[in-house]
């Protein structure tokens, strides 16, 4: 198995066999449980500890993803009064889906049937909310290939993560709403809500003032 300038041990490595497919990473992502932890959790320490938030199981979806020949890219979703949610991405014949570790129901995996990146962005909107129920997405930035971070092995040391962390914050990102549009947005229906929140962790639930 390649290793990408990172030192994994076989027996954390001998995870990635399993996950031969987008699909089947998503599922490793969402039966282990979502970290309430203030801290990042390199791809090695989530397969180590069985737990991640969604900056953990973004990178650990990357790394995975690129065991099965798709490149090491992921994306921030930047929202109002609520968290971030960072996706990794993968292409199958020039579309666009996505793997993710969210406390939302709706906020994990995309199939690969998306022909521009805000197109699939905009299919996490409508399930995009914070406990006020109101809807808080409001854009996305460019793509991070996480190989121009390999030499400071990523994958297997916690120290990089806040660097790249950093470097989410700088680039260049894409608005999705007018100031107008924002202004008419409705709150979320009860209905919708509960169904986002099945078996979320209140403890990971972010408090808007």
């Amino acid at each position: 198995m390649p290793q990408h300038g990172n030192n994994w041990r076989d027996q954390d490595a001998s995870i990635f066999q399993e996950l031969t497919t987008p699909i089947r990473i998503q599922q490793f992502l969402d039966q282990i449980p979502y970290s309430t932890d203030p801290i990042y959790r390199c791809p090695m320490r989530v397969v180590r500890d069985r737990k991640a938030h969604c900056f953990d199981g973004a990178l650990f979806a990357a790394a995975a993803l690129r065991r099965i020949g798709h490149a090491p890219r992921i994306i921030d979703l930047f929202a109002d009064r609520d968290d971030d949610h960072l996706l990794a991405l993968y292409r199958v014949d020039g579309c666009w889906g996505a793997v993710a570790k969210s406390n939302f129901a709706g906020l994990r995996f995309r199939e690969p049937v998306h022909r521009s990146l805000r197109e699939l962005v905009m299919t996490y909107f409508e399930v995009y909310y914070n406990i006020a129920r109101e809807k808080t997405l409001r854009g996305y930035t460019l793509p991070l290939h996480l190989r121009r971070y390999d030499r400071l092995g990523w994958e297997v040391n916690d120290e990089p993560l806040d660097e790249i962390a950093n470097r989410l914050d700088e680039i260049r990102r894409v608005t999705l709403l007018s100031p107008a549009q924002i202004n008419q947005l409705h709150i979320v229906d009860d209905r919708s809500y509960q169904a986002g929140l099945l078996g979320s962790d209140a403890a990971g639930l972010y408090q808007p003032d």
